[in-house]
């Protein structure tokens, strides 16, 4: 059960190990792109290149046939990376083994729909590939295997996600074999250090600039490449693709001013706390350009006001 692009991976390992069928359970078809059109999800399109069967329940709790297309046969296991729908008991009690899920973040922290996202807003230096045995709360079940993921400098959520996504097979595959074996001893999460990762709307990726530097620059990385980071400068809506905090800043600069254009570094900007450097920007619809490119041709100039507001996520 997957829908999104980084449950691809996992489904293809599957097939690679499996000894017998792979059903695909996956979203409805959802309207996409300029033309409006409904597409299928990455899971449903690779299933189908594979021969696979696939089911696209509106939602699963209410879908009697659904859960007799699952019993016949039983399921050893179910994994489910991404789903996007909660489980009902009838599907969790379903399979021999029970039902896995593959989950981006190092539980207990980061339950929810976009962990990866999360983490970097926070500002974590370290992440994880956890699976875990599910029960009907949201990300709560016991962990099975968990290997960690150092996150790197500047990553943003796309291409961290990237990353993960490439990680995710692999702990996955020796989870299965471990547990089907009888060899791993799911831990328990402590739910009193659980954080959440709730899905993320277009608000979350309103710039504040009365907020510090390194967690605008934070936010930046998280949002991209959506909802994305906009803020308005210099009367300009525009999207931030690439941030950093500057070490030094003009104190006497308002959050939201100007404080100078580096040609390397970009479009400096004055926060609640230090500077941000706005690497590379996007106006609408126009191309990606250096923040330095940007404030040269829109002739910004220190003291000039940009824009931006946010509940702070």
């Amino acid at each position: 059960m997957g829908t999104p692009d980084i449950a691809v991976p996992c489904l293809e390992a599957l097939v690679a190990w499996s000894a017998g069928p792979v059903r695909v359970v996956t979203q409805p078809d959802r309207p996409a792109g300029r033309s409006g059109q409904p597409q299928p999800s990455p899971v449903k399109a690779r299933a189908l290149e594979l021969g696979l069967e696939v089911a696209q329940p509106q939602r699963l709790r209410h879908d009697e046939g659904i859960l007799a297309w699952l019993a016949q046969p039983r399921p050893e296991v179910i994994v489910v990376v991404a789903f996007g729908q909660i489980l009902p008991r009838a599907v969790l009690d379903l399979p021999v083994h029970g039902c896995i899920n593959v989950h981006f973040s190092a539980l207990p922290r980061y339950r929810g729909a976009a962990p990866v996202q999360w983490a970097l807003i926070r500002g974590e230096e370290v992440t994880a590939v956890d699976t875990m045995l599910m029960d009907e709360g949201l990300d709560t079940g016991p962990v099975l295997l968990s290997r960690k993921v150092p996150i790197e400098d500047e990553e943003n959520a796309g291409e961290l996600a990237a990353r993960l996504r490439d990680v995710a097979p692999m702990v996955l595959s020796k989870t299965l074999k471990e547990w089907v074996a009888g060899r791993l001893t799911p831990t328990d999460q402590d739910s009193s250090q659980a954080t959440p990762a709730p899905r993320l709307t277009k608000e979350d990726g309103r710039l504040d600039w009365s907020r510090p530097a390194k967690e605008l620059a934070n936010r930046v990385r998280g949002v991209t490449p959506w909802p994305g980071a906009m803020a308005e400068v210099g009367g300009q809506e525009l999207k931030v693709l690439r941030a950093r905090p500057s070490v030094v800043a003009d104190a006497s600069a308002a959050p939201g001013e100007v404080c100078g254009v580096d040609a390397e570094h970009g479009l400096l900007v004055a926060t609640g706390d230090g500077a941000l450097w706005l690497r590379q920007v996007q106006a609408p619809g126009r191309r990606a350009v250096s923040g330095a490119a940007y404030a040269a041709g829109r002739r910004l100039a220190v003291r000039d006001r940009c824009e931006g507001d946010s509940d702070g996520g």
